[in-house]
């Protein structure tokens, strides 16, 4: 292994020993000035702020060290039930979407409408939770939403002394429900690109051996792939419960805020954006619960998954159907139907005008369309969508280019610094910003100034370098050597190199891209902690809407309707570009 100029640029060519990732990589002073972005956006707004919350949680009012912070914020009313609840949080609703996820991904399978259903299941994942929260809010609406007149007639009871899934005893479990509803569709999709890279000869050769029905689902489906990827999906799922955060402020309302509180509300309630010892106490309490879920997860998503694919799996001709199969086909579309009703409640809501929304005729007066004018006449919703569209641009172009220089030498790792790597990168990836946001204000008010656009944009690329990194490390660490060492051999300088690699990972390019955009479009808690007056995004403009929600109903569901039509095109249109990127050097 000796160093070798190629073109004018020093590599290390290493054709020696058993296959590696690398085959060409830049040398250490290369690699450290492609890391050197990442790793001041990452040390100045993840590592400083989590040290800063770590010290003000152990330092007490006279200036000593002591744990007195953490008596009182655990002692205060609601602490203890909000921790519990987060665990239940990251213990229930992963297990409810794994199950479902499977289930309807069999369910679907090797049926042309299938496809359909499986749109209709994705699509929730890409509005934003705030949204989500609107529309179910609307689905549990006392005595006028759909699920509250059903359960008063399955009771037997007026629509006025039906179930209160958003009371006290009930709102914690309608919060989980739009969740699930939010993150089956992906679960499926994981699932099912799984099942169709299977081998058919592996049930074939457990068939040959007198395999039962049962044999063949264990031996060729589940030891093969379907264990690691259940797991995957449950630990995937588990740590985005962070994000529950979004569906607790839009769904409890006030009188019920308490019982459904979770950790992230906790911290927010306490420290407001701001550092304080109480509020830095429970951050660090949250920080452990979400480091463990990391370790947790580690083992599991180092896995070897299959060759991605591109294009639509053929469907097999047609032969006669069991009729367990075709119950099953049933039941994927009814669920298909369920999954609908949400959208179809919001979609309704938003046709008609203020008055007839807010009293409660919204199921029988005719549809005006009032709120779709005054949304569009009022300009306020486009001004915000047209901030959010550059936020979301700007910080995405950001990230891209963050991520592909600091991906290009980590791709190179291999053994125990690629899995401390990829085990740093998915903690930084998932980390709870309301734990950390105090620290974050001060480094924003050093640097630029607190509530700017430009810190703004700033948490964000923070936020989202270390998942951008991360799938296109993986990408690249898939890439044969030999295309490697042609694209080092063209490319005259590393950013042709660079170049040249990225145009063969367009899946992980278009992946990151959409993602981010996404993610930034979608965003509440960032908006919620770090934005000005001059700086109000999207998920911000919705929740303040929602503040008055019997009056603003009609239009705060126009405002969702009309606010998430970008985001759910975006994820339809690059559906297989997402699991094809995601799932690339799983096993690195």
């Amino acid at each position: 292994m000796t160093p070798t100029p190629v073109l004018g640029e020093v590599s290390v060519l290493d054709d020696v020993g058993p296959p590696r990732r690398g085959r060409a990589y830049p040398l250490a002073a290369g690699a450290s000035a492609l890391l050197l972005p990442a790793a001041l956006l990452l040390g100045g707004l993840v590592l400083w702020p989590v040290l800063r919350t770590l010290y003000v949680s152990v330092r007490t009012p006279d200036a000593g060290l002591g744990v007195d912070n953490f008596r009182q914020a655990l002692a205060a009313p609601g602490a203890g039930a909000a921790f519990w609840r987060t665990l239940w949080w990251a213990l229930l609703v992963p297990a409810v979407v794994t199950v479902l996820g499977y289930l309807l991904a069999v369910a679907s399978r090797r049926w042309r409408q299938g496809r359909l259903v499986r749109l209709v299941l994705l699509a929730p994942i890409a509005l934003p939770l705030v949204v989500t929260g609107v529309t179910f809010r609307l689905v549990y609406d006392p005595g006028r939403g759909p699920a509250t007149q059903l359960g008063a007639l399955l009771l037997g009871r007026s629509a006025q002394a039906g179930p209160q899934f958003l009371g006290p005893a009930l709102v914690t479990v309608a919060v989980m429900s739009a969740f699930v509803w939010a993150w089956v569709g992906l679960a499926v999709l994981v699932f099912r690109a799984a099942l169709a890279a299977l081998p058919a000869e592996l049930a074939d050769a457990v068939s040959v051996y007198g395999g039962t029905r049962r044999a063949q689902l264990w031996h060729a489906q589940w030891r093969p792939l379907l264990l690691r990827t259940a797991a995957v999906v449950f630990t995937l799922v588990a740590l985005a419960t962070v994000r529950s955060f979004d569906l607790v402020l839009m769904m409890a309302p006030g009188a019920s805020i308490d019982e459904a509180s979770v950790l992230a509300v906790q911290v927010w309630q306490t420290g407001r954006g701001t550092t304080s010892g109480e509020g830095a106490a429970l951050g660090v309490v949250w920080l452990a619960v979400v480091a463990t879920g990391v370790l947790v997860a580690a083992p599991f998503v180092r896995q070897a998954w299959p060759a991605p694919r591109l294009s639509p799996v053929p469907e097999p001709a047609a032969a006669a159907v069991s009729p367990a199969r075709r119950a099953a086909r049933a039941a994927a579309a009814v669920a298909g139907l369920f999954w609908l009703v949400p959208v179809v409640v919001l979609l309704i809501a938003s046709l008609h005008g203020r008055v007839d929304a807010a009293t409660g005729r919204w199921w029988s007066a005719a549809p005006t369309g009032r709120s779709y004018r005054d949304v569009l006449a009022g300009g306020d919703l486009l001004h915000t969508m047209g901030f959010t569209l550059a936020l979301a641009g700007t910080a995405t172009a950001v990230v891209l280019l963050v991520a592909l220089v600091a991906a290009y030498p980590l791709a190179w790792l291999t053994g125990p610094p690629a899995q401390l790597t990829g085990v740093l990168l998915t903690a930084a990836a998932i980390m709870p910003v309301q734990a950390i946001a105090g620290p974050i204000n001060e480094v924003l008010g050093f640097v630029l100034s607190s509530g700017s656009v430009r810190g703004l944009i700033l948490v964000h690329v923070a936020m989202g370098v270390p998942i951008a990194v991360l799938v296109l490390r993986n990408a690249f660490a898939d890439l044969p050597a030999a295309q490697v060492r042609r694209a080092r051999v063209a490319g005259r300088r590393w950013w042709n190199t660079l170049w040249r690699l990225a145009r063969h990972n367009p899946s992980a390019v278009i992946a990151v891209a959409v993602l981010q955009f996404v993610q930034v479009w979608n965003d509440f808690a960032v908006g919620l902690l770090f934005s000005g007056a001059d700086a109000a995004p999207l998920g911000l403009y919705l929740y303040g809407q929602s503040r008055y929600f019997v009056a603003n109903t009609g239009v705060l569901a126009a405002s969702s309707a009309v606010g998430s039509l970008l985001p759910v095109v975006l994820v339809l249109l690059a559906r297989r570009h997402l699991i094809a990127g995601l799932v690339s050097g799983g096993g690195r």
